[in-house]
């Protein structure tokens, strides 16, 4: 049988930054990539995934994903039968982290170019070592999103709930992982959500910035694999 896996891509992003992931896991996994384009807040982008998702599927989430991911978890946790977290924050925002969220809002806003605005953040994301096919699909994508979701999905993220109260609640198989080099959501984070949702595991990716399903596709990919096809969790 075929195991369905739920993956939410991050901000600003469509289903270009899980295909590489998709590419490596082959046809032993149905992969369906949640949207997260449509809704003005997290917990809308949660219940439009959960009404396109199978009634049992596992569940994987990149960056702001990884948020609506547990919002899933918080809403539907009997639907979701093992759940991967990707270089994501449980926390709400800092006073430090809404003020670089508000300045990269306004200027998508009044952005005439926006590969031109893209592309330095683009490259503050990824491993210094990420190939230039990478940053270009990057690109093709922020420009693909467009100005309008991006702002709506950051107000979004803005808005969040603070999730780690979900954390300690979560009884299925976890695995968290987390890109070494991520400047926008340290591993620390990571380390957190280790600390809070009971047996999970946690591997951290070498050569890898923010977005390990694309960075490192096939690291992601057997580590998923593990993931899907390892033992009862044993506090379900």
């Amino acid at each position: 049988m075929v195991a369905s896996i739920v993956m939410i891509p991050g901000l600003g992003s469509d289903a270009a930054v899980w295909q590489p992931t998709i590419d490596a896991l082959g046809t032993d996994t149905d992969c369906i990539v949640g949207d997260t384009l449509s809704d003005t807040s997290l917990p809308g982008m949660a219940a439009r995934i959960l009404m396109q998702a199978p009634d049992q599927f596992a569940l994987a989430g990149v960056s702001m994903g990884g948020m609506v991911a547990l919002e899933i978890m918080r809403r539907a946790p009997e639907r979701v039968t093992r759940l991967a977290l990707l270089d994501t924050n449980a926390n709400t925002d800092t006073s430090e982290q809404r003020a670089r969220r508000e300045s990269a809002n306004a200027a998508m806003a009044n952005a005439e170019d926006l590969a031109v605005l893209a592309r330095p953040a683009i490259a503050n994301m990824l491993h210094p070592n990420t190939s230039a096919e990478v940053h270009q699909q990057l690109l093709d994508m922020a420009v693909r999103v467009g100005a309008d979701a991006y702002i709506r999905q950051n107000k979004a993220v803005m808005a969040r709930d603070d999730l780690r109260p979900v954390l300690p609640t979560i009884t299925v198989p976890t695995i968290i992982i987390y890109g070494a080099n991520d400047q926008l959501t340290p591993v620390a984070y990571g380390e957190q959500l280790r600390d809070n949702i009971r047996g999970s595991t946690f591997h951290i990716v070498t050569d890898c910035g923010h977005l390990p399903p694309i960075e490192r596709p096939d690291v992601v990919a057997a580590l998923l694999r593990i993931w899907m096809t390892n033992g009862t969790h044993p506090l379900r």
